[in-house]
């Protein structure tokens, strides 16, 4: 605190500026995709959800190889593809070379998504 401050009462002063340097004035504002290519090599999580089914603990425990478990989508509904939990796009299961592969027919706009466990 300063010696001539009153205790309770705010002391008022002009702000000080330091000199900006002229070369640095007048660099390019960086764009948004000058910015964008920071992110390129940022993990993301991508799932892919064919459903959801509830068990119980017991029902769980219960489970071999060859379990079947019913899900709550119908066969041909589109899936849906989240991205650290959040719906980006829906697809649809396609085979290529013997393995599974979701092919993405609909991307989700943001005005479009529903969040996570949001009903119609």
């Amino acid at each position: 605190m300063e010696e001539d401050a009153v205790p309770g009462k705010v002391k008022i002063a002009p702000a000080k500026f330091a000199q900006i340097d002229p070369s640095v004035a007048k660099a390019k504002p960086k764009t948004n995709a000058d910015n964008s290519s920071l992110l390129m090599d940022v993990p993301l999580t991508v799932v892919v959800e064919l459903g959801r089914a509830r068990k119980l603990f017991r029902e769980v425990l219960s489970f071999t190889p060859g379990t079947v478990i019913e899900l709550e989508k119908l066969t041909g509904e589109p899936l849906d593809i989240l991205v650290n939990g959040k719906p980006i796009a829906r697809g649809e299961v396609v085979v290529m070379d013997e393995n599974f592969a979701v092919r993405v027919t609909e991307i989700i706009g943001a005005h479009d998504g529903k969040e996570s466990g949001e009903k119609a």
